[in-house]
């Protein structure tokens, strides 16, 4: 656990510090994705974490920014979601979504 929640301070420090002109310009979505991966399987595959594959981009917003202000429980979702600006949340809820309707046959 000490490990997941290293990690996603990590990762939510890398975020921070990157410019969000430069993510949204060089394919942001994949990018920040790659944070959401580090737990969540964007195979599409089920463990211990719930995937994130499947869920509307409005539906992921609205779970990310309930974290956020804490109407969900979770330190580590709270965690990343404070690392993230509305835009930068718009723009991973999108790329994952696309990412999803990819991913069906």
């Amino acid at each position: 656990m000490r490990k997941i929640i290293a990690a996603s301070i990590a990762a939510g420090s890398f975020i921070t510090f990157a410019d969000p002109s430069q993510a949204a310009g060089r394919n942001g979505g994949a990018q920040l994705a790659a944070m959401c991966a580090s737990c969540h399987r964007l195979d599409g595959g089920d463990g211990s974490i719930p995937t994130i594959l499947g869920m509307s981009p409005e539906m992921l917003t609205r779970a990310m920014l309930a974290y956020r202000s804490r109407e969900r429980p979770g330190h580590i979702m709270r965690a990343v979601a404070l690392s993230l600006s509305d835009e930068e949340i718009v723009i991973v809820a999108r790329y994952l979504a696309a990412l999803n309707r990819q991913a069906r046959p």
